[in-house]
């Protein structure tokens, strides 16, 4: 006997009769449906975002107080103590470009530090953006010489945003920066002027 559509059916189990709520108490979902006694989850339509955490701060917001910051203006700084000095040998006087070639630090676009950590047996003549207090008389001491180099770096206009205007009676009076008051465009230009004219004066 040939097979029809007729005989065609689901496997066991893969078709389940959709749950009736709302049909009285005697079904064991009536009244409320399942969905409890009023409140957020009891209403119709789509609900909060996702993410909601019923009004509490988001973990998106609450992760910066839990893991700290990164500070994007920090000065990256290249440490070289004078023990790598003793190490590297060099007979001529040593400069950043001597030490970028010998791997003692990243890049020539880093300003250099030396720090005190070690013993020097020998005078050397270092040239670095800065010099700790206790490297500056060790490397004197030895008959050496130290050069303070200019920086030149990236960072060293780098300063964190912070207000530019200071918070005087006059400024609060004006309203800067607030509806109906002077923008801080104008007050800065305003305070840039005045403090010009007082150098002149």
């Amino acid at each position: 006997m040939p097979m029809t559509l007729d005989d065609l059916r689901p496997n066991p189990g893969a078709r389940q009769e959709p749950k009736r709520l709302g049909r009285g108490h005697g079904s064991g979902k009536g009244k409320t449906a399942g969905r409890g006694t009023k409140g957020q989850g009891s209403r119709s339509g789509r609900g909060p975002r996702v993410g909601f955490e019923g009004g509490q701060l988001p973990i998106q917001q609450a992760l910066p107080y839990k893991r700290g910051f990164t500070n994007i203006y920090k000065t990256q700084w290249e440490v070289v103590n004078l023990i790598q000095l003793e190490e590297l040998a060099e007979e001529g006087p040593i400069t950043p470009e001597v030490l970028h070639a010998r791997g003692a630090i990243r890049g020539l676009e880093f300003p250099i530090k030396v720090l005190g950590d070690g013993e020097l047996s020998r005078p050397v003549s270092v040239s670095a953006h800065a010099f700790s207090a206790s490297a500056r008389e060790r490397i004197e001491a030895t008959g050496g010489t130290v050069q303070t180099l200019e920086r030149t770096d990236r960072w060293t206009g780098a300063r964190p945003r912070s207000r530019r205007l200071p918070l005087t009676s006059e400024l609060k009076r004006a309203r800067v920066g607030k509806v109906g008051g002077v923008s801080r465009k104008d007050a800065l230009e305003a305070t840039a002027r005045g403090t010009q004219g007082n150098g002149e004066a």
